[in-house]
């Protein structure tokens, strides 16, 4: 086995690693295909991957290490990422406090507006820089030729995508939206307070 195929497979391994674990992408996903919004889910499933591979570019140019330099720029970013998880957390959490009915929960929203929100939520978490620092300084050596990132990249974004695109037919299934339909008011209010508590802890970090 070539040691370029030995980099892609072991960074893609990683990844993936640190991809399946929960976080404010997996409770957004979750939520908008359990309420019935699968086309959303499916779209903010692609928004994760452009995003994700958005500071996988950044990574590679080296500009990411001048957003990690100017301070205030990343703890700007940081907070209005917060802001903007508390904000959907409050959300979710009014909409657990309606109803939850044929009409309520389970309305379709667009492909685009769940595109939209997928690509904010994993942008506005500055965190993800560090992580593809750290990654690509632990295991992709500087030496490696173009083709080696650039398959990383194309194989980072599938698997991101695809991953999510899991998670939503998962959460889309009879089963799991006959359980919204019984227990949809508190499934909202669980999300809104993850999503809320995870925005406060980014805030908390910075201010």
């Amino acid at each position: 086995m070539s040691r370029e195929l030995v980099v892609i497979l072991t960074t893609l391994g990683l990844y993936a690693a640190v991809l399946i674990s929960p976080g404010p992408n997996f409770a957004l996903v979750s939520r908008l295909a359990i309420s019935g919004a699968s086309r959303a889910a499916a779209g903010s499933a692609l928004g994760f991957g452009l995003a994700a591979s958005f500071y996988q570019v950044l990574t590679m140019t080296g500009l990411s290490l001048l957003l990690t330099k100017v301070g205030w720029l990343a703890s700007a970013i940081q907070v209005a990422g917060g802001l903007y998880l508390v904000y959907l957390g409050v959300g979710a959490w009014l909409s657990g406090a309606r109803s939850i009915g044929a009409s309520g929960g389970s309305r379709e929203r667009s492909f685009l507006s769940g595109l939209r929100v997928g690509t904010l939520v994993c942008l506005s978490n500055p965190k993800a820089i560090a992580f593809f620092l750290g990654l690509y300084a632990v295991a992709v050596p500087s030496e490696m030729p173009l083709w080696v990132k650039l398959t990383i990249l194309g194989g980072c974004f599938i698997a991101e995508t695809g991953w999510y695109l899991l998670v939503a037919v998962a959460f889309s299934t009879h089963q799991a939206r006959a359980a919204y339909q019984r227990f949809g008011r508190w499934i909202e209010r669980v999300v809104g307070v993850l999503l809320a508590g995870i925005g406060i802890r980014l805030i908390a970090e910075k201010v």
